[in-house]
């Protein structure tokens, strides 16, 4: 009988139950016992009740559900602790040597490319026998098509959009939206074209706020008193580094965020719109995946089980031309990019949306 270890890193996503109920349930079919890692790989740490045995009454009635049961982490790299000398120490051999202590066979690892990176470097370093998920709702996994959790964030940010043009024109506004997803523009383009923006801004392309503004007196001349801005957290002007939050200090932090308020201001000063910001923020990550997520994640979670039921240990399970199939963890920790090329840019442009540039 295989015993196999199934953890949640990073933020979370709609899917990620679905996935855990897969993996649980086609191991159990082939006679496997299954036990989750809460909050991460901090479960390890926690004794037993860093465990939860996954039988089929512990994931039942879980596809639908938001969030994860396990817990997530997504406070960095969680081998390293200070060592009191201003430098860190490399947990990784502990927490590997934990994990065989525990009886595990095998780790399933949910995760978008920095949990994708831990997997591999416990493979790698620690021969670790894992199989990964890509799991992010920002679809910038390398190596699949398509992440669990995006099409269910790109959902409310398209709703949100619908919702927030019959305001921006009662008032003739411009109102800019800020969307997540970190460095790439995957749910900004998306959600933005799907959602009718006039303008889409996406770290791919830096951009020019006086294109910005162009746009929206173009609008403006043409009867057309409104604008919705869409910026993906990532954005920013041409020769200038991304907004990062700030704390109750004023002193910067790492978090993306900040750059629709940027924008906005600048809309303001440039054409004297009446011009508001929008952060949609977490309500992005939260709620109930739609059906073409849940299905994703059923199917991901079940071919999880094939790999390593197959010994196919270092890869990560992935959408590849419509079928699932397995590429190297290596490919998966990488962050992928909308390509310039892609048949959504060029969409987008001949639609009259403005990107920026």
């Amino acid at each position: 009988m295989r015993h196999v270890a199934v953890n949640t890193g990073g933020g979370d996503a709609p899917g990620l139950n679905a996935v855990i109920r897969a993996v649980s349930l086609a191991a159990i079919h082939r006679g496997w016992r299954v036990t989750g890692i809460r909050n991460g790989y901090q479960g390890l740490e926690q004794g037993a009740e860093g465990l939860v045995p996954l039988d089929r009454d512990a994931v039942a009635g879980i596809t639908h559900l938001g969030g994860t049961i396990l817990g997530a982490n997504n406070h960095g790299y969680p081998f390293t602790k200070a060592d009191g000398l201003g430098g860190f120490s490399d947990e990784s051999g502990a927490v590997a040597e934990r994990f065989r202590r525990l009886g595990f066979d095998a780790l399933i690892a949910l995760g978008g490319d920095g949990s994708l990176g831990i997997a591999r470097d416990l493979f790698v370093r620690h021969q670790i026998p894992v199989v990964g998920v890509p799991k992010t709702i920002d679809n910038d996994v390398a190596g699949t098509e398509l992440s669990f959790g995006f099409e269910s964030a790109v959902a409310v940010a398209t709703d949100a959009l619908d919702r927030l043009h019959p305001t921006a024109k009662s008032h003739d506004r411009v109102i800019v939206v800020e969307l997540m997803g970190r460095n790439a523009g995957w749910i900004a383009l998306n959600a933005g074209v799907a959602g009718t923006a006039d303008v889409i801004l996406i770290p791919e392309i830096p951009f020019r706020i006086e294109s910005v503004c162009e746009k929206i007196q173009e609008r403006e001349r043409t009867g057309r008193h409104f604008s919705i801005v869409v910026v993906a957290e990532g954005a920013r002007p041409i020769g200038h580094s991304q907004i990062t939050r700030e704390d109750g200090v004023g002193a910067k932090i790492g978090r993306l965020g900040g750059i629709a308020r940027e924008v906005a201001m600048d809309i303001e000063r440039e054409t004297g719109k009446d011009t508001r910001e929008l952060v949609l923020g977490h309500l992005q990550r939260g709620g109930q995946p739609v059906a073409s997520d849940r299905l994703l994640s059923l199917r991901l979670g079940v071919a999880a089980v094939r790999a390593v039921e197959e010994g196919k240990f270092g890869t990560m399970v992935a959408l590849r031309c419509g079928h699932i199939d397995t590429v190297s963890l290596e490919e998966g920790a990488h962050t992928r990019h909308v390509p310039l090329d892609c048949d959504l840019i060029a969409t987008a442009r001949d639609l009259g949306i403005c990107l920026g540039d």
